[in-house]
């Protein structure tokens, strides 16, 4: 059985004394309200929820996973599972983002991803469910009709039905332009829909009375490749006049996947057989809409990496508080106990300074990402709505691609410290190795999510967005030029910011000479930019521990673990230069 605390003071200075949330959200449109006793109040009740409700659940539901019934086709969740979503949905986290319109609290966009952390700290699987429909809500609300709106997504806001994507097929991964499901037309403006599904999380459960699956699909006139692809609804129960669930569909899961891990969540594949769906948005733009849900998404699974972390790093901290072995190398630090507890191992804090440096440094990456929806979404003019649309989509691939790889660093060393104790199922942290696995795979691989931020964030959009937060950068190391408590941080920081661009710029030089460098570079690009990122955020942590009102413990703690940062982790932005420097021919065909 593993521990878990949620961890508000941390959350608390990232957002308020770091990123500045409080000024910022009451300026926006409509924001007056979200102050922070409002957002200190939501954290508060979030963290209950998942201390006491979802934690609890985590170890049970991954022992016991889901179970299929070949007969009706349905999917049992693991004990506890209902009543935690019975919970989650009658204290209105659903729709806690969501416009009131439509039954939501219209709380931003970075309360979410706060709380979306504790929640997904306490229980992973059981809380892909709610983040799907998360996803389907943002599809809905942008693409729907009115009547849609008001049909599907009022009640997945409500917590009674929940809601998926439907992407992935067994000839089609990550090149949705090779799909083959297809849509004829039906009666009254339906259409009918056949084809398999692969992959699709909470395909099935038994925790809502319906669930809305968002497909992309062919029409008969449909051209080839990725333009031809539409969208549509397709509910699991046919909706009756009175918009209750009424008969069931022709969508069923054919068999669940065993997995390595998240084994509380199911994995469908999921088979429809002419069922009775609708289009969402224009015919043949479905990519478009089901990319509204694909971005959110890789934000969310960015903040599960963060999540995993922490957990993590929480419990093997108290194992090696605990455990008692040898001692120390310059004498006992103990002598009254038959040995030294872990924590006087040099290299054991390494490893716990390793994940507190990325759980920190990632979780302010994240909440600034989150912020950047809400001021695109309700800033105050347009110039500041599109520089800030502009930030998010630089920020997303390093959002999602390097925070779910160092969370892989960070539930590694975390089993680390606790030796051959960590290999045993009982002590719980092996679990978070393995459900951390699946994150730098779905909602694209870390390989696409490194080509997207070099090929397409700065190179068809000639890195705008890098333009901006470099920009934001150089502004903070002018202003604390003068400053003593950062001259460690400062210099290096303004150097590897001035690194960053002249790389960026020589690289883009030689993909225009070999498109083969694009692929040859992208990985490391996207590791070099990510360390030069959480070094900013780290320096800006330690100019709000200066102002913060926090206990003195907790800002030394804050100050040690950036100092740690910039000497033994930001280093590793050498390797990934020369790496990129390489290029392609030192990458040699593989017969």
């Amino acid at each position: 059985m593993t521990l878990y605390k949620a961890p508000l003071d941390d959350q608390r200075f990232a957002l308020f004394d770091v990123l500045g949330a409080e000024a910022v959200l009451t300026k926006l449109q409509g924001g007056e309200g979200h102050t922070r006793d409002l957002l200190d109040a939501v954290l508060e009740e979030a963290g209950k929820l998942s201390e006491q409700v979802l934690a609890p659940t985590n170890g049970p539901g991954d022992e016991e996973g889901c179970r299929y019934d070949k007969g009706t086709r349905t999917v049992a969740t693991p004990k506890g599972f209902k009543e935690a979503f019975r919970q989650f949905a009658d204290g209105g986290w659903a729709g806690l983002t969501m416009a009131e319109e439509f039954g939501g609290q219209a709380l931003p966009a970075v309360v979410g991803v706060a709380t979306t952390e504790l929640f997904q700290s306490g229980n992973l699987s059981w809380s892909l469910y709610p983040l799907l429909s998360e996803g389907a809500c943002h599809a809905l609300e942008l693409h729907g009709t009115e009547e849609q709106k008001h049909a599907y997504l009022k009640p997945i806001v409500a917590g009674q039905w929940t809601g998926t994507m439907c992407l992935t097929e067994p000839q089609a991964g990550s090149d949705l332009g090779l799909l083959k499901t297809r849509a004829e037309p039906g009666a009254n403006g339906s259409y009918k829909i056949t084809g398999t599904k692969i992959f699709i999380s909470a395909g099935d459960h038994d925790l809502a009375e319906n669930i809305i699956h968002l497909v992309l699909a062919r029409l008969p006139d449909a051209p080839a490749g990725s333009r031809g692809i539409s969208m549509f609804i397709v509910p699991k129960f046919k909706l009756k006049a009175d918009g209750a669930p009424g008969e069931r569909n022709n969508v069923y899961a054919g068999a669940i996947e065993h997995k390595m891990g998240i084994r509380g969540s199911a994995t469908c594949v999921m088979n429809f057989d002419e069922a009775e769906g609708y289009l969402i948005g224009q015919p043949h733009k479905g990519l478009a809409a089901m990319f509204t849900m694909m971005n959110a998404a890789r934000l969310s699974v960015g903040v599960q990496g963060l999540a995993l972390s922490e957990r993590a790093w929480q419990n093997s901290l108290n194992y090696a508080r605990e455990r008692l072995q040898s001692r120390s190398l310059s004498g006992p630090k103990f002598p009254d106990k038959p040995a030294d507890n872990l924590l006087v191992q040099p290299d054991v804090r390494r490893m716990l300074l390793t994940q507190r440096a990325f759980v920190e440094g990632s979780r302010a990456l994240l909440l600034y990402s989150a912020l950047q929806t809400d001021i695109e979404s309700r800033g105050a003019d347009e110039a500041t709505r599109q520089k800030a649309s502009e930030l998010l989509a630089f920020l997303i691939p390093i959002a999602k691609g390097v925070v779910t790889e160092l969370a892989q660093e960070c539930t590694k060393e975390a089993l680390q410290v606790y030796g051959g104790h960590g290999f045993i199922v009982e002590n719980g942290v092996e679990q978070f190795v393995r459900d951390a696995r699946i994150i730098t795979l779905y909602e694209g691989t870390t390989g696409i999510q490194a080509a997207d931020l070099l090929g397409r964030k700065i190179l068809q959009l000639k890195g705008v967005g890098l333009q901006h937060f470099l920009g934001e950068i150089g502004a903070f190391c002018k202003q604390h030029a003068q400053d003593e408590a950062l001259r460690p941080y400062i210099g290096p920081l303004g150097a590897l910011a001035k690194e960053w661009g002249e790389l960026t710029l020589k690289l883009a030089q030689r993909v225009q000479a070999n498109p083969e460098e694009l692929g040859a570079a992208a990985n490391d690009y996207l590791y070099y930019s990510g360390y030069v990122t959480l070094a900013y955020f780290w320096a800006r942590a330690v100019a709000a521990v200066e102002k913060s009102t926090q206990q003195a413990e907790f800002k030394q703690a804050k100050r040690d673990t950036a100092a740690f940062y910039f000497a033994r982790i930001l280093p590793r932005t050498h390797l990934h230069k020369a790496a990129v420097e390489a290029g392609v021919e030192t990458l040699p065909a593989i017969a």
